[in-house]
């Protein structure tokens, strides 16, 4: 059997935390190695040892999870942090992932996917639950071009196995122009844009989601992106017609 997860719980809900301990500890895979009300008592658990993965609430008392992300990954370098919340707020989604959290997921999902979303974001992908992609790309639309001319390396959305990992460095700013794209994919990264799975894609296109899947390929390597939300964000700086 391979070795167990270690899991750090950041939640001021007692009765949440507990409740999320025992799901996770149903599935073998985990272990939650420490639990804390606040940022003071989770940097205290690192003291302790570091886990593999942070799940993080927002909404805590002091200090707010985004604002903490910079302090917990400076204790723990090697752990990967996941944003577990309520907040759907788009500011908050954006700053969190430019601090440096490895995927946004609001505490509405189902536990089975929360499960594969913890799995994903130790591979080495990220995870943005769906109904927060136009969210995310409204945020990076309404802030200055100098900050989101540069993006995170950021999730892709949903928790389905379409997420692409991330690419460091890849900026969209650098990218090349709508010009490179045929009319077909300026179609799909529109509707990427508004956060359309390909299986939503494709049903709306009448085309298969494989070829949705090939469409979507095509369209990160001729841009330089890495992740279809780095292709939203693309397109909310360059209008498509």
């Amino acid at each position: 059997m391979s070795p167990s997860i270690r899991l750090l719980l950041v939640d001021d809900h007692t009765l949440f935390r507990r409740g999320l301990k025992a799901l996770l500890c149903q599935d073998e895979r985990f272990v939650v190695a420490c639990e804390a009300a606040d940022v003071g008592e989770a940097l205290r658990c690192l003291d302790k040892g570091v886990p593999d993965l942070i799940l993080l609430d927002n909404h805590l008392p002091g200090v707010r999870g985004v604002d903490a992300i910079p302090a917990l990954k400076e204790a723990a370098p090697g752990a990967r942090i996941l944003m577990l919340t309520v907040s759907e707020d788009e500011n908050d989604l954006a700053d969190a992932l430019q601090a440096g959290a490895d995927g946004y997921v609001l505490k509405t999902i189902e536990s089975e996917q929360l499960t594969e979303t913890i799995v994903k974001v130790l591979e080495g992908e990220s995870v943005v639950s769906p109904e927060m992609m136009t969210k995310l790309v409204s945020a990076f639309r309404a802030r200055p071009a100098r900050e989101s001319a540069a993006p995170p390396a950021v999730p892709s959305p949903g928790t389905s196995s379409e997420a692409i990992s991330p690419t460091p460095g890849a900026v969209v700013g650098a990218t090349p122009g709508l010009g490179v794209l045929s009319p077909r994919e300026r179609e799909i990264l529109s509707l990427i844009a508004q956060g359309d799975s390909n299986k939503r894609i494709a049903r709306e296109l009448d085309i298969a989601e494989t070829t949705v899947k090939i469409h979507v390929q095509h369209i990160l390597r001729k841009l330089g992106l890495s992740s279809r939300v780095q292709a939203a964000v693309f397109a909310a700086s360059h209008p498509i017609v």
